[in-house]
């Protein structure tokens, strides 16, 4: 089958950065679906792991996360899917990737994918839906008030992946004002499209643009990229007993400033459940089940921005290019082989 993958780490501009293959098909057993793969999409990890995790051994590493394809073979424990679904998923970060035309996955962590919208427009959501989803309300629990706040939440990159889809979701289902960041006017009027009701600019001080809102002080954070730069700014603007929530990987991170207001510090990685294989691993299936109700509902909508054509080598560097220039809004999607 085909697939793309790397042999060594170093640069997406080097020629063999990222490179097609055919590799043996895999069997399913257990709780692995084999899936037909139709659409991916591209994330920030791919960019990471392919500058920092080299293969094992001689065989290369196949990349990507996010996909949404048909299921042609399920193992001899599967209960929750048959051969013929639609299936969308995230994957597992310990596991050969979806820049393959066939993949295993466990059905604990697959979703049946939304009925309303093409693959590729489904395969932008299921990692950033994932992480947002469990951010917000497994772990910051948004729909538990903070005494003393302003009904309130701050997305700290509002218009990226992750960003895109925590608005909408914190539109769909609770209460709270939504309060984005964005630095440039195309990705503000992204965030204000989603349904952000107020988008600051992270690139100035945050305390004086949250102040000048009249709100009050926000009960929750949620922190998308650059962490480290805004520490001292979120225990500041954040009310007393708030819960402050980030994804990303800052090189220094010193929480003494939240001591004060006894702030709650979460760390969100969404392949912890699969990677561990907690007890609440199937959690994921119930929440992209859920998800995909909303998008049906049309009460959500894909994050898809630009469709980068089919899925070879060619291009997901492409894709990583763009990813690792920081000018992304929304997400990259690739279909097809």
């Amino acid at each position: 089958m085909k697939a793309v993958g790397y042999k060594h780490i170093g640069s997406i501009d080097q020629a063999d950065s990222l490179i097609d293959l055919e590799v043996p098909m895999p069997t399913a057993s257990g709780h692995d679906l084999l899936v037909q793969v139709q659409a991916i999409s591209v994330n920030p990890v791919d960019t990471k792991m392919r500058r920092t995790r080299p293969p094992e051994g001689d065989d290369a590493a196949i990349l990507g996360w996010d996909a949404v394809g048909e299921v042609v073979e399920v193992g001899d424990v599967v209960s929750m899917f048959k051969v013929g679904d639609i299936v969308w998923y995230a994957g597992a970060i310990d596991r050969s990737g979806t820049n393959a035309e066939f993949h295993l996955v466990d059905e604990r962590i697959v979703g049946l994918a939304p009925k309303s919208v093409s693959p590729a427009q489904a395969a932008a959501l299921p990692l950033t839906t994932l992480t947002s989803f469990e951010m917000l309300f497994d772990r910051l629990r948004v729909n538990e008030p903070v005494s003393n706040d302003a009904n309130s939440i701050l997305i700290i990159g509002g218009a990226g992946g992750v960003g895109s889809i925590a608005i909408q979701l914190l539109r769909a289902l609770t209460n709270l004002t939504v309060i984005a960041t964005a630095s440039r006017p195309e990705t503000s009027a992204w965030a204000t499209q989603l349904g952000a009701h107020h988008v600051i600019d992270h690139s100035k001080p945050l305390c004086e643009q949250v102040l000048a809102l009249g709100l009050g002080q926000p009960g929750y954070v949620f922190s998308t990229n650059q962490t480290g730069n805004y520490i001292e700014q979120i225990a500041e603007l954040l009310a007393p007993q708030g819960r402050f929530g980030l994804i990303d990987d800052p090189g220094d991170l010193s929480i003494m400033p939240f001591k004060p207001k006894s702030i709650s510090i979460y760390w969100e990685f969404m392949y912890t459940r699969s990677l561990f294989k907690t007890n609440d691993m199937i959690r994921q299936h119930y929440i992209l089940n859920q998800v995909a109700e909303l998008l049906d509902a049309g009460k959500i909508r894909s994050t898809a921005t630009e469709t980068l054509g089919a899925i070879n080598a060619t291009n997901l560097k492409v894709a990583h290019k763009i990813l690792e220039s920081n000018t992304a809004r929304g997400k990259l999607v690739l279909e097809g082989f």
